[in-house]
Order: structure tokens, then C-alpha cells, then sequence
């Protein structure tokens, strides 16, 4: 299958569009987490990736989707990174979608060496090995062409995927991505370089490997990259925590409920710490993760048309 007929695969089994980020702070764990690992780098980055692996366990029954933002893990070195790794590949062990955001991008050989790392396999003796096994990577397309296609290259040969920073959900993202040239923002100049770039690898399924990344805080944007980016999947950030809500990321579906990933990370992750779940489950952090999930879930389903894929999928 290819990385689109995979993703929307999955998002019909579970019936839901929801992706958990797992973006592991030490200082917004559970209460008493980390006193239960040595006080060092490599005690904290085992903490954090006992974490991940706890938040995989209770979602992956749910959703299918999971996202690991790599600069958390990438802060305490060598260690944080062998634990990102571990979550990636607990992540697929378990049958889910696991996206690396790590917001790559160079051009040449160099972007090629970061997507058969992450993407793809890399030459070890006289055979290719996977390093990273990761279903989908962010990119940056600030360098152009030259940055992205070597992306799409190893992301079709292997068939995993791409997403490519569009219209982001930060307060600054209009420092760049409104500023207009030729009569267009700069962020529809991405959009439509962007189908050039799934053209370019099309094998005729309704989504396309390349996906772009649409904040859900600029609902209006991403209505209208909807309209204009038919058969690409939306990774789209900002729901929950950042202001964005259900009705906000309504435009990002297609009439049958699928197009979009909608993702929730210190909503879900750090549910124990914000009413009502605090009070609720009190010490019971990961019910306050289970608890967060279904209610996106219902709040996703009553409020955006992928209600319509609770008839092929798991309430």
C-alpha cells in the first residue's frame, strides 16, 4: 500500500482522525515520574522514554496516528535520541502511523542523507538497513525544490510519507507566510509548489505521499488550502492547547470524513495537570490520557464530517 491508502486505512479502522503528539517535557510530567529515574541526562531521557512508551500503551487501542516532536528527545543527547527512537519503533510494533517532526530540510545530498535516514535505508557493509523506520517526516521547504524532492524521492520508493510546513499554527507565522509576491501569500506559493510535488509521484490514489502541515488556528487559510490542495493529507497542529477547535478544523475533511490528521499533544499528554481531569482522575495519569483522547474523539466526531467515519470504524 502506499502512504496515503495506509494512513486512511488506519483512520477508518479506529474511526477517528485523531493524532497524539508525544512531546515529553521533564519538567510537565505526572507528578513523582521522574524521582523514579537517576538525576542525570541519561536517567531523564530514559524517563522520557518510559513516558512515551506509558502514553503509547493507553492510546494505541484508539487512535492510529502518533507523533514524536524530535527536539524534546534531541535536548538530552545521544540518550534522548536512542529513546525517540525506541518510541518510534514501540509505536509501529503496535500497528500505529508514527510521524517524526523533526522539521528537516536541506538540498543535495545532504536532504537525501536525512531522508533514507529517517524514510528510508542506509548502506551498512554490503546491504541497506533501516535506521529510523518512520511511517512520515516533517520538512521545511525554505530551500526550494532542491530541499523537498529528494524527500519525495526516498518518501515514494519506500512508501512512507511527507509532510511539508504550509501555513504553520504559531502567533509569527504571518512574519513570512502572509508577505505576498506576485500577488499571492507565500504560503500559496508553497501550496502550489506543493502539487507539483505530489504530481510528481502520483500512482493514482486519492491521497498523495506528500502531505502539508495547516495550522488549525488560521481556520479561514486552511479552508481555503483545502480548496485548492484536493487529494493531499493534512497533518493539521493547533487544536486544544493552542486555541484551535473542533469547528476550527471542520474544513480540513473531505465529505467522507477523511483528508486530515488532527493533532492534540500537551491536551492529551498533560491532561493530568488542566480541569476537569485533574480533579478527576487525580494521580491517575493515564486515565486523564484515555479520557482526553475519547473526548476528542466525540468532540471531532459531533463537530467535523469525520463523525462519518464512525460507521466504518471503532466508536
Amino acid at each position: 500500500m502506499t502512504f496515503g491508502e495506509r494512513l486512511f486505512a488506519a483512520v477508518r479502522r479506529v474511526g477517528n482522525p485523531v493524532l497524539v503528539g508525544i512531546d515529553p517535557r521533564p519538567e510537565e510530567l505526572p507528578p513523582g515520574f521522574l524521582d523514579r529515574f537517576p538525576g542525570t541526562t541519561e536517567g531523564t531521557a530514559e524517563a522520557l522514554r518510559q513516558f512515551g512508551s506509558d502514553v503509547l500503551d493507553v492510546v494505541s487501542p484508539m487512535v492510529s496516528v502518533v507523533k514524536f516532536q524530535s527536539a524534546f528527545y534531541e535536548a538530552y543527547g545521544p540518550a534522548g535520541v536512542a529513546a525517540l527512537h525506541a518510541g518510534v519503533q514501540q509505536a509501529r510494533e503496535k500497528g500505529l502511523i508514527a510521524i517524526v517532526d523533526a522539521k528537516r530540510n536541506d538540498i543535495g545530498s545532504t536532504a537525501e542523507a536525512y531522508a533514507r535516514a529517517y524514510l528510508g535505508k542506509v548502506p551498512v557493509g554490503e546491504s541497506y538497513e533501516p535506521a529510523w523506520s518512520a511511517d512520515a517526516l516533517t520538512v521545511n521547504p525554505y530551500l526550494g525544490s532542491d530541499g523537498i524532492i529528494p524527500f519525495v524521492r526516498v518518501a515514494a520508493r519506500e512508501n512512507r510519507g511527507v509532510f511539508v510546513l504550509v501555513r504553520t499554527s504559531n502567533a509569527s507565522a504571518g512574519d513570512f507566510q502572509d508577505l505576498v509576491a506576485d500577488g499571492l501569500p507565500i504560503y500559496r506559493h508553497v501550496a502550489a509548489r506543493l502539487r507539483e510535488w505530489a504530481q510528481s509521484c502520483s500512482t493514482g490514489d486519492p491521497y498523495s505521499l506528500v502531505g502539508a502541515v495547516v495550522g488549525a488556528t488560521y481556520p479561514g487559510q486552511l479552508a481555503e488550502l483545502r480548496g485548492e490542495l484536493p487529494g493531499i493529507p493534512f497533518l493539521v497542529p493547533g487544536y486544544g492547547s493552542q486555541g484551535g477547535t473542533a469547528r476550527d478544523v471542520a474544513p480540513a475533511f473531505d465529505e467522507h470524513g477523511l483528508g486530515a490528521i488532527i493533532n492534540n499533544s500537551r491536551g492529551i499528554t498533560g491532561a493530568h495537570a488542566r480541569s476537569p481531569y485533574r480533579e478527576r482522575f487525580d494521580k491517575n495519569w493515564q486515565g486523564a490520557v484515555e479520557q482526553a483522547v475519547r473526548d476528542m474523539i466525540d468532540d471531532l466526531a459531533a463537530n467535523t464530517p469525520a463523525g462519518r467515519l464512525l460507521s466504518t470504524g471503532k466508536p
